[in-house]
This record gives C-alpha cells, sequence and structure tokens, in this order.
C-alpha cells in the first residue's frame, strides 16, 4: 500500500492511495458491499467480508477481535468487523484488546479514540492505515474529539491515512477532511435510509415529514408518488449519490483552495459541527496554521464571524505586528476605508485617493494603512499579500463587538510599535466613532458623508496640504526602497529586511518592482505573488540569517524540482508558497517556491517539496 499527497488545502489533503495495484484519489468513502447491503456501481472502492465478483480496490472484515494482520497479498489488508466499540471502557482493556496485533507486520491500525491512548499504542508503530474504532461516540463530544484527531494527525505524521467508520455523512464531511481526515465509509448512509431518512448537506429529512422529494438525482427521479412511501433501497440509492456527490464536491474545493468555504457554509445545520469548527479555529490555531500556505489561488470570503478566527487572518495580524515596520521616511500615518476591488490601488476610490496624495507637494512623507474587517489593519505595502490581497466581505455598513475589539486592539499594538509624527483619520463616520477611542491624538478629515465623495476628497487634500507643508521633501526613489524593506520585513522578518534591501535600488513600475544592487537583480515583487521572489544574489546576502532555507543531500542531483526523499532538513518557520532558499552541504544551490511546509519535507518521504527558480 502507498499513499502520495497531491493537493493540499490546510490539514485537507487530496491523495492517491494504492492498494491492489490500483490508484484510488482521496478523501473517499469506503461502501460497504455485501449481499444484502451492495456497493452502488460508481463506488470507487469498497469494504467487504467476502471475495466480491467486482473488480474494484476493496478492505476485507476479518473475523478476528480486532486486526489480522497476517496478509495474504501483498497491498492487500485486512481490518476488524469489530471497529464500532463504545469508547468509554478502563484503560486495560483497550490495550488488551490490542494485544493481539502485530507491530512488526500490520498495515492497517484500530486505535482506541481516547487521546490518553495515542502515545503508548503508537510508539514505533509502522502502520499507514488507522481506523478510529470508537469514532461515533467520541464525535459527540466535541472537544475531545477535536484534540484526539490533532493529536492523532501530528504523532502519525502527513503522509498516514486516518479513517472515521460510521460517523461520515454529506453534512460533515467537508469539516472532517478539512481536519486532515482522508477515508469514510457508508454506514450512516445505511443507517440514516434504515431510519427512513433522506441525507442532504443541509441535513436529513424523513420522508414522513415532506411533502415533495426535495431531490432529482437518478433515484428520486425514477420515484412516482408520495414520499412517505419510499423504500428502503430506493433511499439508501438516493443517501449514496448524495454522499458521493459531496465527497466529490470536497475533493474540488480543495483542488481550488476553496475548502473552507464550503466548511462555513455546512457547519450552520449543526450546533456540533459550529462546535467542532470554533474548537479547531481558537484551540489549535498553530495546528492549522503550518498547514494553511501562504499565498491561495482563490478568494477568500469572508461572510460569517468565523472568518475573524482563520488562520491566515491571525497569521497576517500577527505578521503585521510582529514582524512588519513602516517606511522609515513616513511621518504622516493617514487612515483610509477599504475598497471592494483588490488589491486596493486598483479599485476606483484609492485610484481617487491617491491623486489627491500625489498632488502635494511632498507625498512620500504620508502612510496609508487601511482599515477593514476582517483583516483589520493593511499597510499599503501589503495590500498585494494574501488574504489583504483576495478577500471580500458583505458591506453593511455596521461593525459587531468583536470587529471593533479587534480593530482596537490591533491599532493599539501597532502604534505602540510604529511611531509617526501625525496621524490623520478619513474614515466613514461609522469606523470614527470607535477607532478614536484608540487614538489620542489625531487630525480628522471629518467627513459626513463618503470618503470618495467631491467635498470629502476636497477635505482630504486641505488637511494634508496643510500637515505636509512643514516636512522635508521625501525622494520617491526612497520610498520605493523603503516600501519593499517594509514587505520583506513582513515576508521574511525585520533583520533579513534590512540586509536584503540596503543600499538597493528599485526599479520598476508597481506593482512590478525588481530590486538591483551593483546592476545584480536580488528579488522581485509581482503582482501575482505579492512577495518578494529571490534570485541566487539575493538569496546569497541573507543565508547567514538561517532562516526559510532547506537543505538537500550531498549526493542530490539537483536537476528540476526538489521532492521530499531528497530534503534532509528545513526551516520549520516554511509555509507552502513560502519563497526559499536550497543548500547543499552548506552551500547555496538554489532558490524556489516551497510545495510544503518545512516540517512536512523532513518528514515526508513522497512529494513535491520545492519548485526551484534560480539554481546554481
Amino acid at each position: 500500500m502507498k499513499f502520495n499527497v497531491k493537493t493540499r488545502d490546510g490539514p485537507a489533503r487530496i491523495g492517491e492511495f494504492e492498494i491492489n495495484g490500483k490508484i484510488i484519489t482521496t478523501p473517499n468513502i469506503l461502501f460497504l458491499n455485501t449481499s444484502k447491503f451492495p456497493s452502488p456501481d460508481f463506488a470507487e472502492i469498497i469494504i467487504t467480508s467476502n471475495n466480491p465478483k467486482i473488480e474494484k480496490p476493496s478492505l476485507k472484515v476479518s473475523n478476528s477481535l480486532f486486526f489480522n494482520s497476517q496478509q495474504t497479498k501483498k497491498d492487500k489488508f485486512t481490518i476488524s468487523d469489530y471497529f464500532i466499540y463504545p469508547k468509554d471502557l478502563p484503560k486495560e482493556l483497550h490495550f488488551s484488546a490490542l494485544e493481539s496485533y502485530d507491530k512488526k507486520d500490520g498495515i492497517c491500525y484500530i486505535i482506541p479514540g481516547i487521546k490518553e491512548t495515542i502515545f503508548e499504542t503508537l510508539e514505533d508503530n509502522p502502520s499507514s492505515f488507522f481506523i478510529v474504532g470508537d469514532a461515533h461516540q467520541l464525535f459527540h463530544q466535541q472537544s475531545k474529539f477535536v484534540d484526539f484527531v490533532i493529536e492523532l494527525r501530528e504523532k502519525i505524521g502527513y503522509q498516514k491515512i486516518i479513517h472515521l467508520p460510521y460517523i461520515g455523512d454529506p453534512i460533515n464531511i467537508s469539516l472532517l477532511i478539512y481536519m486532515g481526515i482522508d477515508f469514510f465509509d457508508s454506514l450512516s448512509a445505511i443507517i440514516a435510509a434504515r431510519n427512513k431518512n433522506l441525507q442532504f448537506p443541509t441535513g436529513n429529512y424523513n420522508i414522513n415529514k415532506l411533502k415533495e422529494i426535495p431531490c432529482s438525482c437518478p433515484s428520486c427521479k425514477r420515484f412516482k408518488g408520495l414520499p412517505s412511501v419510499m423504500t428502503f433501497e430506493q433511499i439508501l440509492s438516493h443517501n449514496y449519490l448524495v454522499l458521493f456527490n459531496e465527497i466529490k464536491l470536497v475533493r474540488n474545493a480543495i483542488f481550488n483552495g476553496n475548502l473552507r468555504e464550503l466548511v462555513e457554509t455546512r457547519v450552520r445545520v449543526s450546533p456540533i459541527l459550529t462546535a467542532i469548527l470554533k474548537c479547531l479555529d481558537q484551540q489549535h490555531y498553530n495546528f492549522i496554521e503550518k498547514r494553511t500556505p501562504i499565498i491561495r489561488k482563490s478568494r477568500l470570503f469572508a461572510t460569517t464571524s468565523d472568518a475573524l478566527y482563520r488562520a491566515e487572518i491571525k497569521r497576517f495580524q500577527d505578521r503585521v505586528i510582529n514582524r512588519y515596520y513602516k517606511p522609515k521616511s513616513a511621518k504622516i500615518l493617514l487612515f483610509l476605508p477599504c475598497s471592494a476591488k483588490k488589491p486596493y490601488s486598483f479599485s476606483k476610490s484609492h485610484k481617487r485617493f491617491r491623486e489627491k496624495i500625489y498632488s502635494l507637494d511632498n507625498p512620500h512623507i504620508i502612510h496609508e494603512v487601511v482599515i477593514t474587517s476582517p483583516i483589520g489593519i493593511v499597510p499599503r505595502e501589503l495590500e498585494l499579500t494574501y488574504p489583504a490581497s483576495a478577500y471580500d466581505i458583505p458591506v453593511t455598513g455596521y461593525w459587531n463587538e468583536n470587529e471593533k475589539r479587534m480593530i482596537q486592539d490591533l491599532l493599539k499594538r501597532y502604534l505602540d510599535i510604529n511611531k509617526y509624527e501625525k496621524i490623520i483619520l478619513h474614515l466613514p463616520p461609522n469606523i470614527r466613532e470607535f477607532i478614536d477611542k484608540t487614538i489620542v491624538e489625531y487630525k480628522d478629515t471629518k467627513i459626513k458623508s463618503s470618503p470618495t465623495s467631491n467635498d470629502s476628497l476636497k477635505k482630504l487634500l486641505h488637511v494634508l496640504k496643510k500637515e505636509t507643508l512643514t516636512y522635508d521633501k521625501v525622494k520617491l526613489s526612497r520610498r520605493k526602497r523603503e516600501n519593499l524593506e517594509s514587505l520583506a520585513s513582513y515576508q521574511f522578518d525585520k533583520k533579513i529586511s534590512k540586509k536584503l534591501l540596503k543600499d538597493c535600488e528599485i526599479k520598476g513600475r508597481y506593482p512590478y518592482q525588481k530590486i538591483m544592487y551593483n546592476n545584480k537583480q536580488q528579488g522581485m515583487l509581482t503582482r501575482e505573488r505579492g512577495l518578494i521572489s529571490l534570485t541566487l544574489n539575493g538569496a546569497k546576502k541573507i543565508a547567514k540569517f538561517k532562516k526559510y532555507w532547506a537543505e538537500i543531500y550531498d549526493d542530490f542531483n539537483l536537476e528540476g524540482s526538489v521532492f521530499a526523499p531528497g530534503v534532509k532538513d528545513a526551516d520549520e518557520l516554511i509555509r507552502e508558497g513560502d519563497e526559499i532558499y536550497i543548500l547543499q552541504g552548506n552551500k547555496l544551490c538554489a532558490v524556489g517556491v516551497a510545495q510544503m511546509n518545512g516540517e512536512e519535507m523532513k518528514k515526508s518521504t513522497h512529494g513535491l517539496a520545492i519548485k526551484v527558480r534560480h539554481k546554481n
């Protein structure tokens, strides 16, 4: 059996699972196949206790208590038919039941769903496929369930499979996959059909409470009559189709990088799922953050309050406060509202703001910072970075108390670190009313309507002219370098950014700018990435800081991209999408973009680790 991760979206992943000489895409559904419950034709993998005639990959259930480790054929493995059992047994009974398991020969392993047993049962465990034996009971204890799944995943690593029996249904599998689960089964569909429930992603509907069937799947479309007279087989056929359609929808969401948006829509129909997501976001940020890419190819739709706790947003806020520093020559801070179009500079409203700013004699003394939810505060130099460059919010003009507190807290911390001589507010009244409780002294354009109205823009220009008169003129060339230095501080850190940009000249028109030193390019800013892409010359300047690096083995032949088996070591600060440099025998040999985080690079034996851009 082999498993190779191909695509990631947070902890969720699409993988290739090789079994019986065939490749199965994960995440997936193990459809039960017996004489009483034959698997559907579209099933991609089945679970059975007999030898089915259909030519499909299968997991065979044994007659033993827990696990039969004796394999009759390579890549075929057997799991126990007793993988749903009470969680709250004495700890000693769990271990007694596991005594028959042979760690040396096993491929599949059933783990009790109690956190205390993880380290003891998984120590030196070579298995590749892990089944949580009492998942159904554990699932209804939300905090314990989240703790268990995360600790299990952390313990077994990135390249092993987790199967949760019985609990996977169209409502919850998107969230469970988001947590890192790979396999489910069809048992919930069977139980629901026994209870006369049609399953949908929005909930279960009992046929006796339906006036008409809210579905046009092949099974329901063929049915004529009242929902209440549907047979078990008809209900089950519907449930199978809906379950399989949802797994395909989730796989597409992972591929497109928008699984989180799907999860937020699904959890709304279940208090249990809502609680699990809250536990995940608010108690296990580190687990999610290190698996969340720096750059995402889809937009971030912040349509619910859950967006305030998303890993990419909290990471952005953390870097703005703890890494970023403002352009040194900027003495005047100008707060502006966000725009619907991103990046802000390309919107009509911000073009009008900038038109007024650049009509001044000394525009580069001003530092623009955008106030927005759910991200918080966005300095102009970071507008190209994700998620500031690609988020959408519902605009109501109303700020709830959580949003207000978030902005106030970030502002206080930001202004404690970044000092300005003057602060100017050009914000609508609904933002100004809670901003002024945080900022002690400021100038206000005192607009009463839209910030982009002609009257408001005149007031903005008047205030800016008055406040910029007393300062020495800042050259454009200086601010361009300082802006990229500020961006580099966010991307790497303050020491690296100073070293990388020292004595450099910036060439090119925003948002495409080259960093030049002695006529040699050190790096480049592009709109597509929103970060600085390094050249080998740039990497040489910062290599001594030993951050954002990966080391390959001395005998590794670097011809193209770097795969995980070639990585000897890597900085655990690395996140998917980060710009990194590659060492071989302590010598710089290449630069590229990380395709997995640094921890996964070190621990994995399969998969693309780094896309190389330049090499020696």
